[in-house]
């Protein structure tokens, strides 16, 4: 995978792992709640998950890419549309109050953040999208999968550190409606500008 490519992914998986959704709201009040170190079980099942979601999709949608490679440019193209879509869907998302302030007794154990995967459309789609914009075809598939496994890995351990630590203060500023707005246009802005460098 060219180094152009690879970081365009990395754009695209940053702004997909750092956006709230289901992850990221448990990682920010685990953190707030239970403190850094009693989140890293939970923040590795996440983890683990995402990379086991990954493999599920790259390896599902990867034997037809390696039997029929014309399917790469449908799905390059269905890629970018769905970058695009997602661009306006984080960049005009409601406002939504975060709640860090209701603890659980516990917290979240290591393999119920690893399930949690299973049942998390953000997740889904971002596995989705990374494979289907960002894998090559042909004999490079396994080595681009591997490249998108490594950049998963990267972004998620990054994102995961920082809302799990700064988890109480993140909530405290995206509770401001024009705080919200603004984070979430700028995300939408960098996820539309990925779809330039996927045709680069």
């Amino acid at each position: 995978m060219e180094l152009s490519l690879f970081l365009s992914m990395l754009g695209f998986l940053w702004v997909a792992a750092i956006t709230p959704g289901p992850n990221n709201m448990l990682l920010t009040a685990s953190g707030a709640n239970f403190g850094f170190m009693r989140t890293i079980p939970l923040m590795i099942g996440i983890m683990i998950g995402m990379q086991v979601m990954l493999l599920m999709v790259a390896f599902g949608v990867g034997g037809l890419i390696v039997l029929y490679p014309s399917l790469h440019l449908f799905l390059k193209i269905a890629g970018s549309l769905y970058l695009l879509w997602l661009a306006w869907k984080i960049a005009t998302a409601a406002y939504e109050k975060l709640e860090t302030d209701d603890a659980p007794a516990a917290p979240m154990p290591f393999w119920q953040g690893g399930l949690l995967q299973l049942i998390n459309p953000k997740a889904w789609l971002m596995a989705l999208g990374a494979v289907a914009s960002f894998s090559l075809a042909g004999e490079a598939y396994r080595h681009s999968v591997m490249a998108i496994s490594l950049g998963m890995f990267i972004v998620n351990l990054l994102s995961g550190v920082i809302w799990m630590g700064f988890g109480a203060m993140i909530g405290r500023i995206l509770r401001s409606r024009r705080a919200w707005t603004i984070f979430n246009v700028a995300m939408g802005a960098l996820t539309a500008a990925c779809v330039l460098l996927i045709w680069h």
